[in-house]
């Protein structure tokens, strides 16, 4: 492996020709169990956070057989409150038979609600599965109930890993997130489809619908959008997981946390390995005006 390839992705942010600031960020992608190519520390250990809403949303399509791939989809989504998004979240609901106010999520959007909160379809689906288990409701959010333990055992085993070396953490919307090297999660986004029961229905799920997962721009989006057979997973503090057509896992992380790194990063990385998303190459900088005074990119 080249020194260059070995070294972080370096995303920069120019204004009017000049370099505000710059970003750095690691990636790796895995085939087979064996890495393949890397930027960066390939063994950096960071937060999975929503980028482990894919697996978090197997159980769900494990608990029930007539599931519409759209419920599936917005349990693995980090969503906008955008008007479809909305309405998938409320199809779960009410097959959990619950409201808005059983979510055990924050409050997101204006006016402020748990519906709007971009985690809620991740939780109104944990709710429908406790609903399909018999399993009590109330505090599913929590490590100690069995939907969090069913979870961390389904990460677990997705990563190879006994579940009491995986390190946890609270997420932003209150349940646990895992601590995961980025090899570990390229690697186990190379398994989705494979290593559980209803892990091929959820990665079917997303490619059929990826406005649903983020929205228009967004990079996870755009990749599924663009590469056919791809399943791409954004989390917060600019990290984005895997798997290309070819069963290629690749897992990418901003240093800094900065998620606009993220676009030109993934673009980068996966030319890298033959896979071309041009409309995250170089992402555009609007003030106020809607004018255009800069760019965001690799150099």
């Amino acid at each position: 492996m080249s020194r260059a390839a070995a070294n972080p992705l370096r995303v920069v942010v120019r204004r009017g020709g000049v370099v505000e600031a710059t970003h750095l960020v690691h990636a790796v992608a895995v085939q087979d169990g064996r890495r393949v190519t890397e930027a960066g520390d390939a063994n950096l250990v960071t937060l999975f956070r929503s980028s482990a809403k894919p697996f978090q949303a197997v159980p769900l399509a494990e608990a029930y057989v007539d599931i519409d791939p759209r419920e599936l989809a917005i349990a693995s989504a980090s969503h906008r409150a955008e008007r479809e998004q909305l309405a998938a979240v409320r199809i779960l609901l009410g097959r959990a038979h619950a409201g808005e106010d059983d979510l055990e999520c924050g409050r997101e959007g204006e006016p402020p609600s748990r519906l709007k909160h971009n985690c809620s379809g991740k939780h109104a689906g944990m709710l429908a599965v406790c609903r399909a288990h018999g399993w009590r409701t109330e505090g599913y959010r929590l490590p100690s109930h069995r939907m969090q333990r069913t979870n961390l055992r389904n990460v677990a085993d997705a990563a190879r890993v006994d579940e009491d070396r995986i390190a946890t953490a609270v997420d932003g919307c209150g349940v646990p997130t895992f601590a995961l090297s980025l090899e570990q999660m390229a690697d186990m986004f190379t398994r989705l489809e494979t290593s559980a029961e209803g892990g091929a229905r959820v990665a079917a799920a997303m490619r059929a619908h990826p406005e649903l997962i983020r929205g228009e721009g967004a990079p996870d989006t755009v990749v599924m959008q663009t590469l056919g057979g791809a399943v791409a997973k954004g989390g917060a503090e600019g990290l984005l997981c895997g798997v290309l057509p070819d069963a290629t896992g690749f897992a990418i992380k901003s240093a800094d946390g900065a998620g606009r790194a993220l676009g030109p990063a993934v673009a980068a990385f996966l030319a890298r390995l033959g896979a071309d998303v041009p409309r995250l190459h170089e992402l555009p900088i609007a003030n106020s005006r809607g004018e255009n005074v800069g760019v965001i990119l690799v150099e």
